[in-house]
């Protein structure tokens, strides 16, 4: 087997994987869970998480305990690096800027194979940058 693949999860894709353990995002999460990816995420994607988790109550049924425990068991198991400031006039939507740059960051550390959001935003400059769609991540990867 080949080297594990090194992702940035964007926030909707761990919300959707949190809120929907059997969708496509769901899988990611569970392939991370498995060991079979490496994640990388900020601070920024932590706190983004922290104050929209608890409006989800309805969809994943968490406790304030308990997505407390889900953040620092994300935030032990990722590697968190702090995002840089791109200078990107391509991005439609500035308060992407810092996911952006998280995964500009982790290109900077080593490598890292992509940036997997379901952002409209974000997904256009996937000819610039290696980003992808949960979709079009498992279809390449899903046998992971």
């Amino acid at each position: 087997m080949g080297q594990t693949l090194r992702v940035v999860l964007d926030t909707n894709v761990l919300l959707s994987g949190i809120a929907f353990p059997g969708s496509v995002p769901g899988k990611i999460l569970s392939a991370w869970r498995l060991g079979s990816l490496d994640v990388v995420l900020s601070e920024f994607i932590i706190e983004e998480l922290r104050r929209v988790l608890p409006r989800l109550v309805h969809r994943h049924g968490l406790t304030s305990a308990e997505i407390d425990d889900l953040l620092d068991i994300l935030s032990i198991q990722a590697e968190i690096l702090a995002p840089h400031a791109p200078d990107e006039q391509l991005l439609r939507d500035m308060n992407d800027l810092p996911v952006l740059g998280t995964l500009l960051a982790a290109i900077q550390s080593g490598s890292v194979d992509y940036l997997i959001t379901g952002d409209k935003d974000l997904l256009v400059l996937g000819d610039r940058y290696p980003i992808v769609s949960p979709a079009d991540f498992w279809a390449r990867h899903g046998g992971l």
